[in-house]
């Protein structure tokens, strides 16, 4: 694809989120205008600019939708559910539409047929009907939704007030180089009404000055409709900032005879202009009600005068404030600053074993400007979690529907940044869980009602910053978790034994397990145990951690803390033997000395005293086996993580360093404890700790030991 046809799609699919967004958003203020305009807007346009790329399968569907709401702009029609319902279909239909475009395919059988049900329940709605009769015939594939909708329409307007306008149009000279077609847009007007089009070429040089690809031409169009000059404007929405354009009214002429509508002709075909006077007095002889007829509305672009009559605002040309960019360069640009990041390590190192003052100072000052050039590049790449937040409303929606249950859903937080890359690999785990609250949590209305619930349930999802992670809590005010089922549960599948003792913690901690599941049929929603473990990978991989809360019949809480980035963290740089690991900083607590009295065996590991709290440890040479001996005195860093704290001895506490993450590739994704790597100043290659991966295994191996000493026993 050219470039143009990508903005083309990269602003249907913003269109398409802003449709489904404000059609959502007016179920629960069905009167709201300007929820209405922005709905019509995203609709028309997307019509209008599948028009101009040659995409009319769309364009005509989008024709019928945009018919609805105009209505109910005007106030011929209500919101109903039925409308939101169909407007949501429509979207999703035309979704689909253009991914047959991407694809550079015809949209198949089945696509167009179910297009042309929504269009045959849409017809039926603007007729009158709340349901589609049997009788109903879809459209062929072939035939234009327009004309057809023009048929159910007519008879609607046929007893409605009718105006008589004159529009007066000259289109830019580049017209078609834009991707536009005049005739499409004139076209457009002739489906308001009765309209008479007059075509002026007193514009046109000479033949051997003609630019084939521009337009010398201007129009003069006489629509005589029930819709008002807003409606009209709206055909030209594209073209209205490059063009001159007049829309006057002439007044109520819906009885204007065939001889006034020739004379009016002949006036707009005469070489000189005609003015609004000589129009006027065209039809005044004809119609007594043009004496009370209100004042003319005129509204113009390009430099015309402009009616005393209020008109649409006019968009003022202000400089470009934000630019699109594809994510790939975002991505090589915080690649280049990572590398820019290491090089940067390297001359500080140099540096700091350099007795010339100025090499010192240039490192320090490009050291700063390093810095300051990595906090812009990694601002760039962040993006509010309103993003991810807003696709969650239609799900609760229809799955709530599906399920015969009342939801309602309260977001907080939007404006939380996170990268990008984060915010991607968050997606799927948010649907699994928002989808478990909405099937298991929740009741349907008549068990809450029974329970002194309200009616309706709530999820809440929320987003705020807590240090170097982002904390999202997902809360219901469902069921809550049935300790009792989940033990039972977790015995009949051998998890665990019927008489361990587990804390809540524990318990909660199972239904991550691959295939678990309390739910004893299986529909589309739940019940193969597939989901939750997504989750807990999916996490996991983030670097993040999960947190569950939950009390019976009051509501589960479920929280996630999320490192802002992915790219480029700040470590705790250690060494153990002669090779180099970082540790996450933001989990760090404190790093102690140990002392040798203090290191004493218990539970099968070894334990520190930190100020009266005694602290699990391990050696970081035992669990990597590392050959090289262990330093005479060791440290401890002591982490927390998941709600356990745990000490890692390690021989040399070096300091904190900026952590360009890299992959180890597939030959490693198999190594325990590690889940990366950074390159140092001096070009060696350091270790990144997996932190959560080292907790899980130790306290497996802890409850492991214990069984065996109480077999032993």
């Amino acid at each position: 694809m050219d470039r143009n046809q990508l903005i083309f799609f990269e602003e249907a699919s913003d269109l398409l989120t802003e449709l489904e967004e404000a059609t959502l958003a007016i179920e629960s203020d069905r009167g709201n205008t300007e929820l209405i305009g922005r709905i019509f807007r995203a609709i028309h346009t997307l019509k209008g600019s599948s028009a101009m790329f040659g995409c009319d399968v769309i364009a005509h569907f989008a024709h019928d939708v945009e018919n609805a709401f105009d209505r109910v702009r005007q106030g011929k029609m209500t919101v109903t559910p039925k409308l939101i319902t169909l407007t949501l279909a429509s979207r999703d239909h035309i979704a689909v539409l253009f991914q047959f475009l991407l694809k550079e395919q015809q949209p198949s059988d089945v696509a167009l047929k179910a297009g042309e049900n929504i269009l045959a329940e849409l017809r039926q709605l603007l007729s009158g009907d709340e349901e589609p009769s049997s009788a109903t015939s879809a459209p062929s594939a072939g035939v234009s939704a327009a004309s057809e909708t023009a048929a159910v329409t007519a008879a609607n307007e046929a007893s409605e007030k009718k105006s008589m306008y004159r529009i007066r149009w000259r289109p830019p000279q580049n017209i078609y180089l834009t991707g536009s077609n005049p005739q499409y847009l004139i076209d457009e007007v002739k489906e308001m009404g009765d309209c008479d089009v007059i075509l002026h070429s007193d514009g046109l040089p000479s033949p051997e000055e003609i630019n084939p690809d521009f337009c010398y031409f201007r129009w003069d169009m006489l629509l005589l409709t029930s819709k008002d000059d807003r409606a009209i404007r709206d055909v030209f929405i594209f073209v209205e900032d490059e063009s001159e354009l007049r829309i006057e009214l002439l007044g109520n002429a819906d009885l204007c005879d065939t001889e006034t509508r020739r004379e009016l002709n002949e006036a707009l075909s005469s070489t000189e202009d005609a003015t609004l006077d000589t129009l006027k007095n065209i039809i005044s002889p004809h119609t007594a009600e043009l004496q009370t007829a209100p004042a003319p509305t005129a509204a113009t672009v390009g430099g015309q005068p402009q009616s005393a009559q209020p008109s649409a605002p006019q968009q003022e040309h202000k400089s470009i404030q934000n630019i699109k960019v594809p994510s790939e360069r975002l991505d090589k640009l915080v690649d280049l600053v990572g590398e820019l990041v290491i090089v940067q390590a390297r001359l500080s190192q140099a540096a700091s074993s350099s007795v010339d003052t100025s090499f010192v100072s240039i490192a320090e000052q490009i050291e700063a400007l390093v810095w300051e050039l990595r906090d812009n590049a990694m601002s760039i790449r962040m993006l509010p979690i309103g993003t991810t937040f807003g696709k969650f409303n239609r799900l609760v929606r229809d799955l709530s529907a599906e399920l015969g249950k009342e939801i309602q859903l309260v977001t907080e937080g939007e404006d939380t940044e996170l990268d990008k890359t984060v915010i991607e690999r968050l997606g799927d785990p948010l649907v699994h869980m928002i989808r478990n609250c909405i099937d298991h949590g929740i009741e349907t209305p008549s068990e809450r009602l029974a329970a002194g619930k309200p009616r309706a349930g709530m999820i809440r999802l929320s987003a705020a910053h807590t240090g170097a992670f982002v904390q999202i809590s997902i809360v219901d005010d469902g069921r809550g978790l049935n300790t009792e089922a989940i033990f039972n549960k977790a015995v009949s599948q051998g998890l665990i034994n019927p008489d361990d003792q587990l804390t809540e913690q524990e318990l909660f901690a199972l239904i991550f397990r691959p295939g678990f599941s309390t739910t004893k049929v299986v529909t589309n929603v739940s019940g193969r145990g597939v989901g939750m473990d997504v989750v807990r990978r999916s996490i996991d991989d983030l670097g993040g951690q999960i947190e569950i809360s939950s009390r019976l019949n009051k509501g589960t809480t479920i929280v996630l803390k999320i490192p802002l980035t992915l790219a480029i963290v700040e470590g705790l740089l250690v060494k153990v033997g002669v090779d180099f690991y970082i540790i996450p900083l933001s989990i760090v607590k404190e790093c102690v000395e140990l002392p040798s009295t203090e290191d004493r065996r218990g539970n099968g590991g070894e334990l520190i005293n930190v100020r009266g709290d005694i602290v699990p440890y391990i050696r970081l040479h035992d669990f990597y086996e590392t050959k090289a001996p262990a330093a005479e005195h060791e440290y401890v860093v002591i982490v927390e993580s998941d709600k356990s704290v745990l000490g890692f001895a390690v021989d040399v506490v070096c300091g904190q360093h900026q952590t360009v993450i890299k992959g180890l590739g597939a030959m490693y994704s198999g190594v325990k404890g590690v889940s990366g790597a950074t390159i140092l100043g001096d070009g060696t290659v350091a270790l990144i700790v997996d932190v959560p991966a080292i907790i899980a295994e130790t306290q497996h191996d802890a409850k492991k030991n214990s069984k065996s000493t109480l077999m032993m026993n």
